[in-house]
């Protein structure tokens, strides 16, 4: 049995649900507890989620925490039919709390892992969106295990790709939001691309052509990667000739 299952069987029978989560969340610290987080998803309902997330409100690690429980809680819901849910993970994506933030695009995988089609309904509708909300959509679907299929990868890379596009037309570019935006395609390329390289190697290439100092970047970053290396190495160092 795992730790995620032995931290199921903790959450079943503890009465102080909040206390537990502060206290084993690992925060401050340089990793969260993501299985007692993905734990607490799954045996948490819906007025427990929402006490996880008005109680995580504050600025302390541990809050976040305990809020980030709560927003991957109703990822689950909305995998199981919920899907009026997802309006409040969007109102979450802006969060200024970055874990919190990471917390929507896993909510979002659980949405993936019981109906891929549905996560890339969803994520399309954020493409246009802010920046913030826009970085929870591409770390949604650059999951390997929801890129096993050819319609799942193809999604990915146009989702990829129309926020690349969407990057390199954004005028202002000094906030940490472009820059939390810019980060993410940073690697995202690299994992849609390797889940199906006859589609995905082309789409990353035609931005080698684009001047946008920002996206040049980007592209510098995910041929970094050696889930590519090992791919192609003589694509990957034709592009990074291309993009000295």
């Amino acid at each position: 049995m795992g730790r995620q299952d032995d931290y199921r069987g903790e959450l079943k029978r503890v009465s102080d649900k909040v206390t537990f989560l502060r206290t084993h969340s690992g925060l401050p610290g340089p990793r969260g507890n993501l299985e007692l987080m993905q734990a607490a998803a799954d045996v948490g309902d819906e007025p427990s989620y929402r006490e996880w997330i008005a109680v995580g409100s504050g600025d302390q690690p541990t809050d976040e925490f305990v809020a980030m429980c709560g927003i991957v809680g109703l990822g689950r819901l909305a995998a199981e039919g919920r899907v009026d849910l997802v309006d409040e993970l969007h109102a979450h994506a802006p969060d200024p709390r970055w874990r919190v933030r990471e917390a929507v695009a896993m909510a979002l995988q659980r949405v993936g892992d019981a109906d891929t089609d549905l996560l890339f309904r969803i994520v399309r509708g954020w493409t246009g969106d802010r920046a913030y909300v826009q970085r929870a959509a591409i770390a949604a679907v650059s999951e390997p295990r929801l890129l096993k299929t050819r319609e799942a990868s193809h999604a990915a890379v146009d989702v990829i790709d129309q926020v690349t596009a969407n990057l390199e037309g954004m005028p202002v570019r000094r906030t940490d939001e472009f820059r939390t935006l810019r980060q993410a395609l940073a690697y995202c390329w690299s994992v849609v691309v390797a889940s199906d390289p006859t589609y995905g190697l082309p789409r990353m290439e035609r931005w080698v052509g684009s001047s946008d100092p920002d996206v040049r970047w980007l592209l510098r970053e995910n041929l970094k990667k050696a889930r590519l290396e090992k791919l192609d190495p003589a694509w990957v160092g034709r592009l990074r000739d291309q993009l000295l």
